[in-house]
């Protein structure tokens, strides 16, 4: 098994909320993380910075993950410059909130194109190092909307849906190199995106979640760390919830 202070990983969306979060806590796993970001530039560079300031090793590389031809200059920007990927936790997502009979093509497009379309491009991008490295880790994050659906997200809901049959299927490919794909399930967590929720409706989410709190970024964080580990090397397939107890 390949030591994990020498491991690289890719995550996406990287520069704010649960991304950053997963990128500072693989950070301190030792090996090199690539911080990816969209636009956010500045905030990108301040978690690389956040990580090496802490000893270890961090590059942020721009790229739109629905644009297949950005995500492939991404991955021969990393080739280049750290090597081939042994974890890639495939984050980046999007929300255009409408009700169904109100929302546009583009809405739907844009959030699918992210979510899903976006994974399709990062893990086309990386499979084969997945697949040819010790002890290779595809992490998917998708959301406890996939499992229940919610009011004004058919989009939303449709797209980290989608993420439990690619990721099973993924699986099932991978398995004869012995790497392995999962999928991460979180719940309302404190994030940018929940604190833009009005409090009266964060409070009646609050009321449904048996540990009655949302969850911290830390959380999320810690139950990818785990799956990145060598600790689950027989663990695949999987859609791991960190909801707080929600029925689901």
């Amino acid at each position: 098994m390949r030591d994990e202070t020498d491991r690289t990983y890719v995550i996406t969306g990287a520069s704010r909320g649960i991304g950053r979060g997963i990128a500072e806590a693989l950070g301190r796993e030792g090996g090199t993380v690539v911080v990816n970001y969209r636009s956010s530039e500045a905030a990108a560079y301040d978690v690389a910075d956040t990580i090496t300031d802490a000893g270890g090793t961090a590059i942020a590389v721009q790229a739109d993950v629905s644009e297949f031809d950005q995500v492939q200059a991404m991955k021969e920007h990393v080739h280049e410059t750290v090597g081939p990927v042994d974890v890639l936790v495939n984050n980046a997502g999007i929300t255009a909130d409408r009700k169904f009979s109100n929302m546009t093509r583009e809405e739907w497009d844009s959030v699918i194109d992210v979510n899903l379309g976006g994974v399709f491009n990062c893990t086309k991008a990386f499979f084969e190092d997945i697949k040819q490295t010790d002890a290779g880790r595809l992490i998917n994050i998708s959301s406890v909307i996939g499992r229940q659906g919610n009011y004004g997200q058919a989009n939303y809901a449709a797209a980290k849906s989608g993420l439990f049959g690619f990721t099973r299927s993924i699986a099932l490919e991978l398995a004869s190199s012995g790497s392995t794909a999962n999928c991460v399930a979180p719940g309302y967590t404190s994030t940018e995106m929940v604190d833009e929720v009005p409090e009266k409706i964060q409070e009646r989410i609050r009321d449904d979640i048996p540990l009655d709190r949302f969850a911290d970024v830390d959380d999320i964080a810690a139950a990818v760390s785990f799956l990145a580990s060598e600790d689950t090397s027989y663990v695949t397939g999987e859609v791991i919830d960190v909801n707080g107890g929600l029925d689901v």
